[in-house]
């Protein structure tokens, strides 16, 4: 369920799991690099992610797709100087 904020989309966490192809551990490691930015939604623990941050990390990803369709991120190294 996306939820609308100010003209943004959110996603919850398992969404953005979902649209990354990643299990929520990395999800979160994410957020703790500083790849994405977590929102609070109300007084719940619960966090959103907004829709366009989500779509830009998939834009990173190599054009390939495992099995599983799972999204790889690069390395670091390799697009870190495109920022």
């Amino acid at each position: 369920m996306v939820v609308w904020v100010d003209d943004d989309a959110y996603l919850s966490a398992g969404e953005a799991c979902d649209a990354l192809g990643i299990k929520p551990q990395t999800l979160y490691a994410y957020v703790s690099r500083g790849l994405l930015r977590s929102y609070r939604q109300g007084v719940r623990r619960q966090r959103l992610y907004r829709r366009r941050d989500i779509e830009g990390l998939i834009q990173l990803a190599p054009g390939h797709r495992r099995r599983r369709r799972r999204t790889f991120l690069p390395r670091a190294e390799d697009w870190i100087g495109q920022v």
